[in-house]
């Protein structure tokens, strides 16, 4: 439970593929994105090969042997990483919440390295309704002891983006495979194209400061 002393409870709520994980060839693309300032030069046929249902460890010894592993696991979870130790430092609970049966959701979080971050996880299918009822970001809400009002949530398609924001969450979209304006149209606060925008935290803040009036 987020209870720092100031009687807000928050949480950030996650949806899983497209949000933490890209798929295909946005995954792809954003491999490209982190390896090329490292020297390494990635195509489609080594990511098919290699990088595919790989574990973030297995990834790192073939493609970043000149890094010692510790920098190897910074670079793979580049993406979120940030926004979860943001997280963790401020005493923000996360979950998934994902329409994924359980076995794939524990198995992806497992391979890009975020399953000891992320051990509450909703899924929609063992729920009386998923996705895009609210149900599933409600036991999250329930799951992490957080408000509505106070929590955001990530999301990447239009179910989830209703799903969300139909539980009272502000929701930021994800861009890999909607544009803004349709995420937005759907309830999303705005959109990003990955975890380091700003945009995020001020959200994070403002949400925060409202939930104490």
């Amino acid at each position: 439970m987020a209870n720092r002393g100031d009687d807000v409870k928050q949480a950030l709520l996650f949806d899983l593929d497209g949000t933490l994980v890209d798929s295909d060839s946005d995954h792809l693309v954003a491999f490209q994105k982190v390896f090329a300032p490292l020297g390494v030069n990635l195509d489609r046929a080594q990511y098919a090969s290699h990088i595919m249902g790989a574990s973030n460890t297995m990834i790192g010894e073939r493609f970043l042997p000149h890094l010692t592993p510790e920098r190897r696991a910074e670079v793979l979870d580049a993406k979120a990483a940030e926004l979860l130790e943001y997280a963790e430092a401020a005493g923000l609970p996360c979950a998934v919440v994902t329409n994924a049966p359980r076995a794939n959701a524990e198995k992806v979080l497992e391979a890009i390295g975020l399953a000891a971050r992320l051990r509450i996880v909703v899924i929609g299918g063992e729920l009386v309704r998923a996705k895009p009822d609210p149900l599933p970001y409600l036991t999250g809400l329930e799951l992490t002891g957080a408000s509505a009002e106070a929590s955001v949530a990530f999301e990447d398609s239009l179910s989830g983006v209703r799903a969300a924001a139909a539980a009272g969450i502000a929701v930021v979209g994800l861009t890999t495979g909607l544009t803004e304006e349709r995420l937005v149209a759907a309830g999303a606060a705005f959109a990003v194209e990955d975890f380091a925008d700003r945009r995020i935290y001020e959200l994070i803040e403002a949400r925060r400061g409202e939930s104490r009036k």
